[in-house]
């Protein structure tokens, strides 16, 4: 099932957006990654700063089968494949809507 896991968000300085931003929502930066901000509340998406990456939403499954149908459901509903330069390990496949904007669906059992 697809979902809403991360919005990034492009900042121009990281620790200030994460000093803002947990305090704004509440959210906690994760160890591994402090511009990773997860929310206290299950329900809610995460929020990943990025001084490189333009915003865009991160919508999230379960298993690479489950990226693979929904990529085409999406696509059969006006999405376009966007020319990317994947990573070898990329857990991801970047998508525009009809509008243009780019979102992104994560394989998240990765």
């Amino acid at each position: 099932m697809l979902r809403l896991g991360a919005v990034v968000l492009n900042v121009s300085d990281g620790g200030r957006a994460a000093a803002f931003w947990t305090q704004a929502l509440g959210h906690a930066p994760i160890a591994e990654n402090p511009a990773f901000l997860v929310p206290t509340r299950p329900q809610e998406a995460r929020l990943h700063l990025d001084e490189s990456d333009r915003t865009h939403l991160d919508l999230w499954v379960d298993s690479a089968a489950e990226q693979r149908a929904e990529v085409e459901r999406l696509v059969g509903l006006g999405a376009r494949r966007v020319e990317w330069e994947y990573p070898d390990d990329a857990d991801f496949v970047v998508l525009a809507d009809p509008d243009g904007n780019l979102f992104c669906v994560v394989d998240a059992s990765r």
